[in-house]
């Protein structure tokens, strides 16, 4: 309940920042000093300590996978800001708005890891949703933004429709007519066509809002539109809020037909990694490349989703912390580039080796290389689906797309160490280049030490 309600009032204050503040520094630091407040007062939460006590008459369930994984989506927005305040207050001429919707949309986040009825899962789903549509199109005076909001807007009113229809249906073939989730199938170990109906139209709506194929054909366009810090945070966080929506609702409610579901989830795995993968390798701009590839990546997180034992539980919030950590760490340097494309990347090394550096280390990351926390999320995912035994042709195309996900990660690897270039000049201080090399060293630290991150799932406090 603290993140519902302080994200809300952050989101309030961030609106009137700019008639009390003038520069655009001061508001970046007011956003800072608000998101820290958020993270704090979520793992004060976790500790016992809520500020709030409002009956919410079982409509909200507040536990410690919700919290915790509520605490890695706000540490990563933290990151962002750390990296990208400026970026995001030189958008346009209103900065605090920017920063308003954002926080906004981590109130949705809080919401969806913690609903316990269908209708809290739309509201957090379309809080999350309705700011974006705004932050897509940002930047008025770039047409390619413009273009991405209008296509995300269309696409997403589609999506919300598939939503209410599917919510709909599960709500009538619930024997008590309830919304409540732990009751749709209760003692039921066969479902009847309504509820398949309704369970197929609810997973497509989410399937589009995580960018899985095939109702992906949005995610590039958007990402590419969309102005870089937006993308970042819409790759990172927003896909990893949905995504916990997606679990929470399926293990909750839908746990004791898994056999009858679990078919569909595996083809909408094996479609995204496929697509996913194949697809980026065609790519020639890094931005676009990093679109496609967080498709791929969604394909490995639906594995927590098809098996939903213990291993999915722990690896699903390891890989969301692993992967929020490098993409952020990629797109902030991308933000500061004006050529997106492999080439701009060629002679980094030699211009910027710290850059490089850690560039690096990100990119390993998501190829899954050991000593990665990126490693770690996909040996935790394939573990899960091995042990749940009935998907090991599965197991084996995500070992293919793994394969083929190194070939355009090194690509950028190669042009940044082995290919000359003129080199950009980016606008880079001491302070953005540190907080790069803290993710880079949080991403090793995630692939050495997992436990710790993966103990907090298990800590009881008083």
């Amino acid at each position: 309940m603290n993140a519902i309600i302080i994200s809300a009032v952050l989101g309030v204050i961030m609106m009137f920042s700019g008639i009390f503040l003038k520069k655009n520094s001061s508001i970046a630091a007011l956003a800072i000093l608000g998101i820290i407040v958020l993270l704090a007062s979520t793992m004060l939460e976790m500790s016992g300590y809520r500020f709030f006590e409002i009956d919410t008459h079982g409509m909200l369930n507040f536990e410690v996978f919700g919290l915790l994984f509520n605490c890695v989506v706000f540490a990563a927005t933290l990151a962002l800001f750390l990296l990208n305040a400026k970026d995001i207050a030189a958008i346009g001429s209103n900065p605090g708005e920017y920063f308003a919707l954002i926080f906004f949309v981590l109130c949705g986040i809080a919401i969806a890891s913690s609903f316990s009825t269908l209708l809290m899962l739309f509201i957090g789903i379309e809080i999350i949703s309705i700011p974006l549509y705004i932050l897509t199109g940002s930047d008025k005076r770039n047409l390619r933004s413009n273009e991405a909001a209008l296509k995300y807007l269309l696409m997403g009113a589609f999506s919300t429709g598939l939503m209410l229809l599917g919510i709909a249906f599960l709500y009538g073939a619930s024997e008590k007519g309830t919304f409540v989730i732990d009751q749709l199938a209760l003692g039921k170990a066969a479902a009847s066509p309504l509820m398949i109906t309704g369970l197929l139209l609810l997973t497509s709506a989410l399937a589009f809002k995580v960018s899985a194929a095939p109702f992906h054909f949005w995610a590039p366009d958007v990402y590419d539109g969309a102005p870089t810090p937006i993308t970042s945070f819409m790759a990172t966080v927003v896909k990893g809020g949905a995504f916990i929506a997606f679990i929470r609702l399926f293990g909750d409610a839908f746990g004791d037909i898994k056999p009858q579901w679990q078919i569909f989830i595996a083809l909408l795995a094996a479609a995204t990694l496929l697509i996913g993968n194949v697809t980026a390798v065609f790519q020639q701009s890094v931005k676009r490349m990093l679109a496609y590839s967080s498709v791929a990546h969604m394909g490995f997180m639906l594995f927590s989703l098809l098996t939903l034992n213990t291993l999915a539980r722990e690896g699903i919030i390891l890989y969301i912390a692993a992967y929020c950590v490098a993409t952020i760490g990629l797109f902030a340097i991308v933000a500061k580039m004006k050529d997106y494309s492999f080439e701009g990347f060629n002679g980094l090394a030699t211009h910027y080796p710290k850059l490089a550096l850690v560039a690096t280390v990100f990119l390993l990351s998501l190829a899954g290389i050991p000593l990665t926390g990126g490693f770690l999320g996909k040996y935790y995912m394939i573990a899960s689906v091995i042990q749940n035994g009935h998907f090991l042709w599965l197991v084996i195309l995500s070992l293919v797309c793994a394969a083929i996900s190194v070939y355009y990660y090194f690509r950028v690897i190669q042009a940044m160490y082995f290919k000359e270039g003129p080199g950009q000049q980016l606008e880079t201080g001491s302070g953005f280049t540190g907080w790069l090399i803290v993710l880079a060293l949080i991403v090793i630290l995630l692939g050495i030490f997992p436990q710790w991150l993966i103990d907090r799932l298990y800590i009881i406090y008083l």
